[in-house]
C-alpha cells in the first residue's frame, strides 16, 4: 500500500490543502525554502522562532554527546549543528525535519573511522570530514539519478532490528564513562560487556553519582514537555557544579578546553587510499542516514499533509553532509527525537531550522569557553537517555504475530548487529530483506478449484524466475495427480492477478502448454494483462493458444462448455497475435 505522503511531490509547491500549485518556477522547486517563506505569515514565523530555539537548546548537549560517541571532539558536534542545518533548510521538502548529529550515524562514523585512523587524532578528524563529503556526494548522486525509492528495499522489521541492536551497542559504549572506568577498546559488543563486568570493582563512585543524577533529571524532565530545555539545563547545572563541589579534584573527568566560534570552511585533503578505505562505510551511512531522515519526515508529513519528495530529500541530505565535511564535522541526518520536539513545539517550515542553527552559533560564541568543566558522564547520560527510546521491543512481537518471516528477519538482523558489529549487521539485514523479497516473489498465490471436467488455477503475483518455477511445478504436480481423474480434459489458468512476466515466466507458460498437450489436457488462459500478453506474443506462443485466451474465467468456462453464456453474447477469444477478438461460439 502506498501512502499518499510518499508520492514524489515537492512540498514547497503545495497549497494549504496539499495540492500542487500552478505555474511553479523551477528554482522554487529546487529551493523549497523560498516557497515556504512565501506561504508563511506572522503567526507561522513566530511559531518557527519558538520551535527553533527549543531545538537549539536540545542540540547543544546532544550535538556534543553524539560527537563524543563518534569519537570526535565534542565541539565538532556543535559545528555539525550549524551550517548543515542551513543547507537542509534551503533544499529540504519537510517543514519539521530537524537535521544534525544523530546517535546511529555517529556510531557508524566511529566504527568506520577507528580502523583507518589507527589512533591518530589528527587523521581521525580529517577522515571524519572526508567521510561526510563522501556521504554527501553519494546522496547527491542518488538524488540526481532519481533513486530516492531504492531504499524502500529495506523492510521495516529489518530497520527496526538494526536500530534496536545499534541502540544497545551505543548504550554499552557509554557505560565506561558513566562508571568512570577505563576498559580500552574491546572488539565487539560481547567483548565490551566482558570488559565492563571485569572493571566493575574499579567503579569511580563520584563519576557514577554525577551520571545517575543526570539520568534521573533528564528522565524526569520529559514530563515537563518539549518547551522546557531539560538537557541544556542539566548541562549548565553540571558544568557549574564541578568547580563548586571541586569534582574535578575528586577524579570526575571533564571535557577540558572547548574552542569558541565556527571554523573557516576548508576542503580536507586525504590520500586516495584513505578515500577508498572510507567508501564502504560512506555508502552504508549515506543510505541509513537518508532512511532515518525520510522515515521521520514522512511520519510527520502524514499529520501535516505536506508532501515529501524522496529525490529532493536525497539532494538536501547530501548538501547537509557536504556542509558538515567543509566545516570539520562528521556525517549528519534528520533525527527522530529532535524532529518530534520540533513538530510538538509548533514548527511550520524550515525557518525553524535556520533559527536552531543561529541558536547553536550563539552558543558557540558565548557558551563554548564555559563548557570546559562539563563532566563526560553527563554527556554519556544524554546519549543513554536518548537511545533508550530506540529499542522497540513491541515491534518484535508485532512482526512475529503479523508475519513470522518478518519477525525472523528482525531477530536475525538484531543478533547480527549485536554480535558481529554494526556494519556487518546492516549488511546481513540488507541481505535478509532482499532474500525475503525474492522469496515472496518466488511464491505466487495459487488456488486450485475443480470445475466439473477440469480445473481452474488462480494465480497472483509477477511471473519472474523464482515464481515461474513455482507455477511450473504446481502445474506438473497437478498433471501428475490427474491419473486419479482421467475425465479431466482442460486446465484454465486465471492470470488476471499477474501484472507482468519475464522470459522465465513466459518459458514456464510454454512448458505448461507442452506438458498439458502431452497429457491430453487443453490449456486455456484467462484475464491476460498487458504485461503478460506482450511478451507472450513476442515469444510466438499465441498461435499455439489461438482460441484459448479469454477475457476472464467465466468466458473460459463457457468456451469449454462448462457454463453456457447468457443470450447470444459472443465469447471473446484470441487470434494468433493474442489480441482479443469477438467470435461466436460454435
Amino acid at each position: 500500500m502506498t501512502d499518499p505522503a510518499d508520492q514524489p511531490t515537492d512540498a514547497s509547491n503545495q497549497d494549504v490543502d496539499g495540492r500542487p500549485e500552478a505555474g511553479s518556477v523551477p528554482v522554487l522547486r529546487r529551493l523549497p525554502l523560498l516557497r515556504w517563506l512565501q506561504r508563511s505569515d506572522a503567526g507561522a514565523r513566530r511559531a518557527d522562532l519558538l520551535a527553533g530555539l527549543t531545538v537549539a537548546a536540545m542540540l547543544v548537549p546532544q550535538g556534543m554527546a553524539y560527537a563524543a560517541l563518534a569519537g570526535m571532539p565534542p565541539v565538532t558536534g556543535l559545528y555539525a549543528s550549524t551550517v548543515p542545518l542551513v543547507a537542509y533548510a534551503l533544499l529540504g521538502t519537510s517543514g519539521q525535519l530537524a537535521f544534525g548529529p544523530v546517535a546511529i550515524v555517529s556510531l557508524l562514523t566511529a566504527s568506520t573511522l577507528a580502523p583507518v585512523a589507527a589512533g591518530d587524532p589528527g587523521l581521525y578528524i580529517t577522515a571524519a570530514a572526508v567521510l561526510a563529503l563522501l556521504v554527501g556526494v553519494i546522496q547527491i548522486a542518488l538524488g540526481l539519478a532519481h533513486a530516492g525509492r531504492l531504499t524502500s528495499l529495506l523492510s521495516h522489521p529489518v530497520i527496526s532490528g538494526f536500530t534496536s541492536a545499534a541502540a544497545i551497542v551505543i548504550a554499552t559504549s557509554q557505560l565506561d564513562k558513566l562508571l568512570g572506568v577505563d576498559v580500552g577498546a574491546p572488539e565487539g559488543w560481547a567483548a565490551r560487556i566482558g570488559a565492563l563486568v571485569a572493571a566493575l570493582d574499579a567503579t569511580h563512585l563520584p563519576t557514577l553519582a554525577v551520571g545517575l543524577v543526570a539520568i534521573v533529571l533528564l528522565v524526569a524532565g520529559r514530563r515537563l514537555g518539549a518547551k522546557v530545555p531539560t538537557a541544556l539545563l542539566v548541562v549548565v547545572v553540571a558544568t557549574a557544579a564541578v568547580p563548586l563541589l571541586d569534582l574535578e579534584a575528586r577524579g570526575v573527568a571533564v571535557l577540558g578546553e572547548v574552542p569558541g566560534g565556527l571554523p573557516a570552511p576548508a576542503l580536507p585533503t586525504a590520500p586516495l587510499e584513505l578515500v577508498v578505505a572510507l567508501l564502504p562505510g560512506a555508502l552504508i551511512i549515506a543510505l541509513l542516514s537518508y532512511l532515518e531522515g525520510i522515515s521521520v519526515a514522512r511520519a510527520i508529513a502524514a499529520r501535516t499533509r505536506d508532501r515529501i519528495d524522496p529525490d529532493q530529500e536525497l539532494l538536501a541530505s547530501g548538501a547537509a553532509n557536504l556542509a558538515a565535511g567543509l566545516f570539520q564535522a562528521f556525517p549528519v541526518a534528520g533525527g527522530f527525537s529532535r524532529t518530534a520536539v520540533n513538530h510538538t513545539a509548533g514548527a511550520r517550515s524550515p525557518l525553524a531550522s535556520l533559527v536552531a542553527a543561529a541558536g547553536v552559533v550563539l552558543a558557540l560564541l558565548l557558551l563554548a569557553p564555559l563548557l570546559a568543566t562539563l563532566p563526560e558522564a553527563v554527556l554519556a547520560a544524554v546519549v543513554l537517555v536518548a537511545v533508550a527510546k530506540l529499542v522497540d521491543i513491541g515491534e518484535v512481537a508485532h512482526s512475529w504475530q503479523v508475519e513470522r518471516t518478518d519477525g525472523a528477519a528482525l531477530l536475525v538482523t538484531f543478533l547480527a548487529t549485536l554480535l558481529l558489529g554494526v556494519e556487518l549487521g546492516i549488511g546481513v539485514g540488507i541481505a535478509v530483506s532482499l532474500l525475503l523479497s525474492l522469496w515472496r516473489v518466488g511464491i505466487p498465490s495459487i488456488e486450485v478449484e475443480p470445475d466439473g471436467h477440469g480445473t481452474v488455477l488462480y494465480v497472483e503475483g509477477d511471473l519472474l524466475p523464482a515464481s515461474a518455477v513455482t507455477l511450473q511445478e504446481a502445474i506438473e504436480d497437478h498433471l501428475d495427480a490427474r491419473g486419479h481423474d482421467p475425465e479431466e480434459h482442460h486446465l484454465i489458468l486465471d492470470l488476471s492477478g499477474v501484472p507482468s512476466a519475464d522470459v522465465s515466466g513466459i518459458n514456464a507458460l510454454g512448458a505448461a502448454l507442452s506438458a498439458c498437450s502431452a497429457a491430453d489436457v487443453e490449456l486455456h488462459l484467462a484475464g491476460l494483462r498487458e504485461g503478460v500478453r506482450r511478451p507472450l506474443a513476442r515469444a510466438h506462443l499465441c498461435a499455439r493458444l489461438a482460441g484459448r485466451v479469454h477475457t476472464d474465467v467465466p468466458a473460459a468456462l463457457a468456451a469449454v462448455g462448462v457454463t453456457a453464456p447468457q443470450g447470444d453474447t459472443p465469447l471473446p477469444v484470441a487470434d494468433a497475435a493474442c489480441r482479443l477478438q469477438p467470435v461466436s461460439r460454435g
